[in-house]
Protein backbone atom coordinates (compact mmCIF):
# COMPACT_ATOMS: atom_id res chain seq x y z
CA UNK A 1 0.00 0.00 0.00
CA UNK A 2 1.41 3.35 -1.26
CA UNK A 3 1.02 6.76 0.46
CA UNK A 4 -0.47 9.39 -2.59
CA UNK A 5 -0.65 12.68 -2.29
CA UNK A 6 -2.95 15.06 -4.64
CA UNK A 7 -2.07 18.30 -5.04
CA UNK A 8 -3.05 22.18 -7.14
CA UNK A 9 -1.27 22.28 -10.36
CA UNK A 10 -1.90 25.39 -12.95
CA UNK A 11 -1.16 23.53 -15.98
CA UNK A 12 -2.17 23.88 -19.61
CA UNK A 13 -3.89 27.19 -18.27
CA UNK A 14 -6.37 25.32 -16.26
CA UNK A 15 -6.64 23.62 -12.67
CA UNK A 16 -5.35 20.44 -12.33
CA UNK A 17 -4.55 17.81 -9.38
CA UNK A 18 -1.01 16.86 -9.01
CA UNK A 19 -0.42 13.03 -8.53
CA UNK A 20 2.73 12.81 -5.89
CA UNK A 21 3.71 9.05 -4.90
CA UNK A 22 6.84 7.27 -4.55
CA UNK A 23 8.34 5.58 -7.60
CA UNK A 24 7.01 2.17 -8.52
CA UNK A 25 6.57 1.02 -11.97
CA UNK A 26 3.17 -1.00 -10.94
CA UNK A 27 1.82 1.92 -9.22
CA UNK A 28 2.47 4.18 -12.21
CA UNK A 29 1.50 1.82 -14.86
CA UNK A 30 -2.23 1.48 -12.93
CA UNK A 31 -2.02 5.47 -12.58
CA UNK A 32 -1.34 5.96 -16.26
CA UNK A 33 -4.35 3.70 -17.16
CA UNK A 34 -6.93 5.89 -14.79
CA UNK A 35 -9.55 7.33 -17.55
CA UNK A 36 -8.16 11.12 -18.10
CA UNK A 37 -4.92 10.92 -16.10
CA UNK A 38 -1.94 12.69 -18.68
CA UNK A 39 2.06 13.18 -18.01
CA UNK A 40 3.56 16.37 -17.87
CA UNK A 41 6.86 16.62 -19.33
CA UNK A 42 6.92 20.62 -17.88
CA UNK A 43 6.40 19.08 -14.19
CA UNK A 44 7.33 15.73 -14.51
CA UNK A 45 4.43 14.43 -13.07
CA UNK A 46 0.97 12.80 -13.69
CA UNK A 47 -1.97 14.70 -13.32
CA UNK A 48 -5.64 15.55 -14.26
CA UNK A 49 -8.34 18.19 -14.38
CA UNK A 50 -9.40 19.15 -11.04
CA UNK A 51 -12.68 18.72 -10.61
CA UNK A 52 -15.06 17.28 -8.00
CA UNK A 53 -16.01 14.59 -10.13
CA UNK A 54 -12.31 13.36 -10.37
CA UNK A 55 -11.28 13.97 -7.65
CA UNK A 56 -14.06 11.49 -6.12
CA UNK A 57 -13.32 8.66 -9.21
CA UNK A 58 -9.54 9.00 -8.55
CA UNK A 59 -9.88 8.29 -4.97
CA UNK A 60 -12.16 5.56 -5.19
CA UNK A 61 -9.94 3.79 -7.83
CA UNK A 62 -6.82 4.37 -5.89
CA UNK A 63 -8.42 3.11 -2.94
CA UNK A 64 -9.42 0.10 -4.76
CA UNK A 65 -5.94 -1.04 -3.99
CA UNK A 66 -5.83 0.05 -0.68
CA UNK A 67 -3.46 2.99 -1.03
CA UNK A 68 -3.88 6.05 0.96
CA UNK A 69 -4.88 9.02 -0.67
CA UNK A 70 -4.22 12.21 0.93
CA UNK A 71 -5.89 15.06 -0.98
CA UNK A 72 -6.03 17.75 1.68
CA UNK A 73 -3.68 20.23 -0.23
CA UNK A 74 -6.43 20.36 -2.93
CA UNK A 75 -9.11 22.14 -1.72
CA UNK A 76 -12.56 22.58 -3.82
CA UNK A 77 -12.45 22.40 -6.83
CA UNK A 78 -13.15 25.81 -8.49
CA UNK A 79 -13.60 25.79 -12.43
CA UNK A 80 -15.42 28.99 -12.37
CA UNK A 81 -12.39 30.61 -10.75
CA UNK A 82 -10.86 31.62 -14.79
CA UNK A 83 -12.01 33.66 -16.91
CA UNK A 84 -11.75 33.49 -20.20
CA UNK A 85 -10.21 36.93 -22.25
CA UNK A 86 -10.88 37.51 -25.84
CA UNK A 87 -7.77 35.68 -27.02
CA UNK A 88 -8.74 32.71 -25.68
CA UNK A 89 -6.31 32.96 -22.69
CA UNK A 90 -6.69 31.61 -19.49
CA UNK A 91 -6.02 33.55 -16.78
CA UNK A 92 -6.42 32.11 -12.88
CA UNK A 93 -7.73 34.73 -11.17
CA UNK A 94 -8.31 33.39 -7.59
CA UNK A 95 -7.31 36.08 -5.14
CA UNK A 96 -6.06 38.66 -7.81
CA UNK A 97 -6.71 42.12 -8.03
CA UNK A 98 -8.20 43.75 -10.82
CA UNK A 99 -4.87 45.86 -10.95
CA UNK A 100 -3.19 42.36 -12.05
CA UNK A 101 -5.76 41.44 -14.51
CA UNK A 102 -5.49 44.50 -16.36
CA UNK A 103 -1.40 44.35 -16.16
CA UNK A 104 -2.04 40.60 -17.55
CA UNK A 105 -3.50 42.37 -20.34
CA UNK A 106 -1.34 44.96 -21.16
CA UNK A 107 1.26 42.40 -20.87
CA UNK A 108 -0.62 40.20 -23.52
CA UNK A 109 -1.11 42.81 -25.65
CA UNK A 110 2.75 43.84 -25.85
CA UNK A 111 3.36 40.25 -26.30
CA UNK A 112 1.37 40.18 -29.46
CA UNK A 113 2.65 43.33 -30.76
CA UNK A 114 5.79 41.51 -30.61
CA UNK A 115 4.27 38.72 -32.53
CA UNK A 116 4.97 36.01 -30.15
CA UNK A 117 3.34 32.75 -30.88
CA UNK A 118 0.00 31.96 -28.91
CA UNK A 119 1.30 29.40 -27.41
CA UNK A 120 4.42 31.27 -25.96
CA UNK A 121 1.77 34.18 -24.76
CA UNK A 122 -0.58 31.69 -23.06
CA UNK A 123 2.52 29.71 -21.06
CA UNK A 124 4.18 33.41 -19.99
CA UNK A 125 0.64 34.63 -18.81
CA UNK A 126 -0.30 30.89 -17.36
CA UNK A 127 2.83 30.78 -15.30
CA UNK A 128 2.87 34.63 -13.78
CA UNK A 129 -0.83 34.22 -12.54
CA UNK A 130 0.75 31.18 -10.38
CA UNK A 131 3.66 33.24 -9.21
CA UNK A 132 1.33 36.16 -8.42
CA UNK A 133 -1.25 34.37 -6.79
CA UNK A 134 1.42 32.89 -4.44
CA UNK A 135 1.96 36.43 -3.27
CA UNK A 136 -1.44 37.37 -3.82
CA UNK A 137 -1.05 39.88 -0.58
CA UNK A 138 1.61 41.88 -2.50
CA UNK A 139 1.22 44.79 -5.08
CA UNK A 140 2.63 44.02 -8.29
CA UNK A 141 5.16 46.87 -8.06
CA UNK A 142 5.97 45.54 -4.04
CA UNK A 143 7.67 42.46 -5.38
CA UNK A 144 11.37 41.74 -4.84
CA UNK A 145 14.29 39.47 -5.17
CA UNK A 146 13.57 37.96 -1.94
CA UNK A 147 10.07 36.62 -2.95
CA UNK A 148 11.37 34.61 -6.28
CA UNK A 149 13.34 33.47 -3.89
CA UNK A 150 10.97 32.36 -1.72
CA UNK A 151 8.42 30.87 -4.20
CA UNK A 152 11.72 28.74 -5.31
CA UNK A 153 11.39 27.38 -2.17
CA UNK A 154 8.26 27.04 -1.27
CA UNK A 155 6.28 26.64 -3.96
CA UNK A 156 8.89 24.95 -7.30
CA UNK A 157 11.21 22.93 -4.83
CA UNK A 158 8.94 21.94 -2.59
CA UNK A 159 6.44 20.44 -5.31
CA UNK A 160 9.19 18.72 -6.95
CA UNK A 161 8.67 20.71 -10.14
CA UNK A 162 11.47 20.80 -13.08
CA UNK A 163 13.83 23.10 -13.94
CA UNK A 164 11.86 23.69 -17.53
CA UNK A 165 9.45 25.57 -14.99
CA UNK A 166 11.31 27.19 -12.89
CA UNK A 167 13.40 28.58 -16.25
CA UNK A 168 9.88 29.53 -17.90
CA UNK A 169 8.76 31.04 -14.46
CA UNK A 170 11.87 33.78 -14.20
CA UNK A 171 11.48 34.29 -17.78
CA UNK A 172 8.00 35.32 -17.29
CA UNK A 173 8.81 37.45 -14.82
CA UNK A 174 12.03 39.19 -16.83
CA UNK A 175 9.60 39.92 -19.36
CA UNK A 176 6.72 41.07 -17.54
CA UNK A 177 8.98 43.88 -15.36
CA UNK A 178 10.51 44.90 -18.15
CA UNK A 179 7.62 46.98 -19.48
CA UNK A 180 6.36 47.21 -15.82
CA UNK A 181 7.39 50.37 -13.61
CA UNK A 182 8.70 48.33 -11.02
CA UNK A 183 11.52 49.73 -8.54
CA UNK A 184 11.74 47.01 -6.09
CA UNK A 185 13.45 44.27 -8.39
CA UNK A 186 16.43 44.10 -9.81
CA UNK A 187 15.96 41.92 -12.42
CA UNK A 188 18.98 41.71 -14.30
CA UNK A 189 20.36 39.81 -10.96
CA UNK A 190 17.60 37.29 -11.12
CA UNK A 191 19.24 33.76 -11.07
CA UNK A 192 18.27 31.08 -13.14
CA UNK A 193 18.81 27.35 -12.16
CA UNK A 194 21.38 25.36 -13.44
CA UNK A 195 20.68 23.80 -16.86
CA UNK A 196 20.54 20.11 -16.73
CA UNK A 197 22.33 18.10 -19.76
CA UNK A 198 19.94 15.22 -20.41
CA UNK A 199 20.39 13.69 -23.37
CA UNK A 200 17.04 12.64 -25.64
CA UNK A 201 15.66 9.36 -25.83
CA UNK A 202 16.21 8.09 -29.29
CA UNK A 203 14.60 4.98 -30.97
CA UNK A 204 16.17 2.56 -33.33
CA UNK A 205 15.42 2.35 -36.89
CA UNK A 206 13.76 -0.77 -35.99
CA UNK A 207 11.64 0.82 -33.26
CA UNK A 208 10.31 3.36 -35.34
CA UNK A 209 9.30 0.89 -38.00
CA UNK A 210 7.82 -1.27 -35.69
CA UNK A 211 6.15 1.36 -33.95
CA UNK A 212 4.67 3.11 -37.02
CA UNK A 213 3.34 -0.24 -38.44
CA UNK A 214 0.79 -0.06 -35.12
CA UNK A 215 -0.96 2.62 -36.60
CA UNK A 216 -3.93 1.66 -38.87
CA UNK A 217 -5.41 4.62 -39.49
CA UNK A 218 -4.22 6.43 -42.63
CA UNK A 219 -4.58 10.07 -41.44
CA UNK A 220 -2.71 9.04 -38.24
CA UNK A 221 0.03 7.28 -39.39
CA UNK A 222 0.85 10.13 -42.14
CA UNK A 223 1.06 12.52 -39.34
CA UNK A 224 3.62 10.95 -36.83
CA UNK A 225 5.55 9.59 -40.89
CA UNK A 226 5.69 12.87 -41.42
CA UNK A 227 6.99 14.06 -37.91
CA UNK A 228 9.51 11.33 -38.19
CA UNK A 229 10.35 11.46 -41.93
CA UNK A 230 11.10 14.95 -42.19
CA UNK A 231 12.47 16.08 -38.50
CA UNK A 232 9.34 18.31 -37.78
CA UNK A 233 8.00 19.73 -34.54
CA UNK A 234 4.83 18.81 -33.97
CA UNK A 235 3.27 21.65 -33.79
CA UNK A 236 5.03 22.63 -37.64
CA UNK A 237 3.65 19.38 -38.84
CA UNK A 238 -0.04 20.58 -37.74
CA UNK A 239 0.19 24.03 -38.92
CA UNK A 240 1.08 22.45 -42.38
CA UNK A 241 -0.91 24.23 -45.13
CA UNK A 242 -1.36 21.74 -48.45
CA UNK A 243 0.40 24.73 -50.58
CA UNK A 244 3.51 23.94 -47.96
CA UNK A 245 4.40 20.47 -50.17
CA UNK A 246 6.39 21.33 -52.97
CA UNK A 247 6.15 18.06 -54.45
CA UNK A 248 8.10 18.74 -58.05
CA UNK A 249 11.21 20.53 -55.97
CA UNK A 250 10.87 17.66 -53.10
CA UNK A 251 10.54 20.04 -50.42
CA UNK A 252 8.41 21.64 -47.36
CA UNK A 253 8.25 24.78 -46.72
CA UNK A 254 8.12 25.12 -42.80
CA UNK A 255 6.52 28.84 -42.49
CA UNK A 256 6.58 30.87 -39.29
CA UNK A 257 8.23 28.04 -36.88
CA UNK A 258 9.89 28.39 -33.72
CA UNK A 259 11.42 32.02 -33.35
CA UNK A 260 9.30 33.17 -36.14
CA UNK A 261 11.66 31.32 -39.03
CA UNK A 262 10.56 29.94 -42.25
CA UNK A 263 12.67 27.05 -43.24
CA UNK A 264 12.48 24.56 -45.98
CA UNK A 265 12.96 20.96 -44.89
CA UNK A 266 13.79 17.93 -47.61
CA UNK A 267 10.85 15.85 -48.80
CA UNK A 268 11.81 11.99 -49.75
CA UNK A 269 9.87 10.58 -52.81
CA UNK A 270 9.11 7.58 -50.57
CA UNK A 271 7.41 10.54 -48.09
CA UNK A 272 5.80 12.61 -51.19
CA UNK A 273 4.11 9.39 -52.25
CA UNK A 274 2.52 8.74 -48.21
CA UNK A 275 1.53 12.16 -48.52
CA UNK A 276 -0.33 11.85 -51.73
CA UNK A 277 -2.09 8.98 -51.43
CA UNK A 278 -3.32 10.58 -47.54
CA UNK A 279 -4.21 13.52 -49.87
CA UNK A 280 -6.41 11.34 -52.06
CA UNK A 281 -7.88 9.26 -49.50
CA UNK A 282 -8.71 12.55 -47.26
CA UNK A 283 -8.89 15.91 -49.61
CA UNK A 284 -8.07 18.50 -46.89
CA UNK A 285 -9.15 21.63 -47.93
CA UNK A 286 -6.82 24.47 -45.82
CA UNK A 287 -4.34 22.34 -43.74
CA UNK A 288 -2.72 19.38 -44.39
CA UNK A 289 -4.40 17.58 -41.39
CA UNK A 290 -7.88 18.86 -40.25
CA UNK A 291 -9.55 18.36 -37.52
CA UNK A 292 -13.68 19.12 -36.67
CA UNK A 293 -15.08 21.82 -39.01
CA UNK A 294 -11.49 22.10 -41.29
CA UNK A 295 -10.08 23.17 -38.18
CA UNK A 296 -6.13 22.51 -37.65
CA UNK A 297 -5.74 18.44 -35.93
CA UNK A 298 -4.94 18.83 -32.20
CA UNK A 299 -1.89 17.63 -30.66
CA UNK A 300 -3.45 16.07 -28.10
CA UNK A 301 -5.39 13.87 -30.90
CA UNK A 302 -1.92 13.04 -32.05
CA UNK A 303 -0.26 12.74 -28.42
CA UNK A 304 -3.41 9.70 -27.93
CA UNK A 305 -2.30 8.41 -31.41
CA UNK A 306 1.24 7.57 -30.41
CA UNK A 307 0.14 6.43 -27.21
CA UNK A 308 -1.91 3.97 -28.46
CA UNK A 309 0.74 2.87 -31.10
CA UNK A 310 2.82 2.35 -28.04
CA UNK A 311 0.83 0.27 -25.82
CA UNK A 312 1.13 -2.22 -29.04
CA UNK A 313 4.78 -2.26 -28.81
CA UNK A 314 7.22 -4.16 -26.52
CA UNK A 315 9.24 -0.59 -26.14
CA UNK A 316 9.92 0.44 -22.90
CA UNK A 317 11.19 3.44 -23.66
CA UNK A 318 9.88 7.05 -22.39
CA UNK A 319 8.52 8.16 -26.15
CA UNK A 320 6.93 11.33 -26.93
CA UNK A 321 6.55 12.62 -30.28
CA UNK A 322 9.69 14.77 -30.15
CA UNK A 323 11.34 11.31 -30.07
CA UNK A 324 10.83 11.13 -33.33
CA UNK A 325 12.56 14.15 -34.22
CA UNK A 326 15.57 13.65 -32.20
CA UNK A 327 15.42 9.91 -33.57
CA UNK A 328 15.01 11.37 -37.35
CA UNK A 329 18.74 13.47 -36.27
CA UNK A 330 20.56 11.45 -35.11
CA UNK A 331 19.86 8.65 -38.14
CA UNK A 332 21.07 11.20 -40.12
CA UNK A 333 24.14 11.95 -37.87
CA UNK A 334 24.58 7.84 -38.43
CA UNK A 335 24.26 7.96 -42.16
CA UNK A 336 27.02 10.23 -42.34
CA UNK A 337 24.73 13.76 -42.69
CA UNK A 338 26.91 16.76 -41.93
CA UNK A 339 25.81 18.29 -38.41
CA UNK A 340 25.46 21.86 -40.41
CA UNK A 341 23.15 20.37 -43.03
CA UNK A 342 21.14 18.69 -39.72
CA UNK A 343 20.92 21.87 -37.94
CA UNK A 344 19.28 23.95 -41.21
CA UNK A 345 16.26 20.97 -41.56
CA UNK A 346 16.20 21.17 -38.09
CA UNK A 347 15.87 24.94 -37.64
CA UNK A 348 18.28 25.24 -34.71
CA UNK A 349 19.61 28.71 -34.00
CA UNK A 350 22.98 27.43 -32.75
CA UNK A 351 25.00 24.49 -33.96
CA UNK A 352 25.46 23.81 -30.29
CA UNK A 353 21.78 22.82 -29.93
CA UNK A 354 22.66 20.30 -32.88
CA UNK A 355 25.79 18.70 -31.38
CA UNK A 356 23.46 16.79 -28.56
CA UNK A 357 23.29 14.01 -31.41
CA UNK A 358 26.93 13.06 -31.26
CA UNK A 359 26.11 12.21 -28.14
CA UNK A 360 23.78 9.52 -29.09
CA UNK A 361 24.73 8.52 -32.23
CA UNK A 362 25.46 4.90 -32.02
CA UNK A 363 28.15 4.79 -34.73
CA UNK A 364 29.60 7.82 -33.25
CA UNK A 365 30.18 6.15 -29.73
CA UNK A 366 31.09 2.77 -31.36
CA UNK A 367 33.95 4.14 -33.48
CA UNK A 368 35.59 5.02 -30.03
CA UNK A 369 38.38 2.68 -29.46
CA UNK A 370 38.81 1.72 -25.87
CA UNK A 371 42.63 1.48 -24.57
CA UNK A 372 41.69 -1.42 -22.68
CA UNK A 373 41.48 -3.37 -25.91
CA UNK A 374 45.50 -3.09 -26.41
CA UNK A 375 46.29 -4.05 -23.01
CA UNK A 376 48.17 -7.53 -22.93
CA UNK A 377 45.79 -9.06 -20.04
Amino acid sequence: MATITLSLLFHRNTSQMAIHFDHDEHLSAYIKAFEGVRWSHTHNIFYIAHTSDNKQRLFNYLRLQHHYVDYRALGPAKESSFIKTPTKIYIALGELSKKHHDAFLNFKNYLLQKRYSQNTIENYISVLAIFFRFHASKEIFEINKNDIITFNQDYILRNGYSRTFQNQIISAIKLFYNNHNNTQLDIENIERPIKEKRLPEILSKDEVKHLLTQVKNIKHKTILILVYACGLRIGEALALKIDAIDGTRGFIHVKHAKGAKDRYVPLSSKTLITLRNYYALYKPKTYLFEGIDGQMYSQGSCRKILRNALQKTAIKKHVTLHTLRHSYATHLLESGTDLRYIQDILGHNSPKTTMIYTHVSQSSLKNIKNPFDDMDI
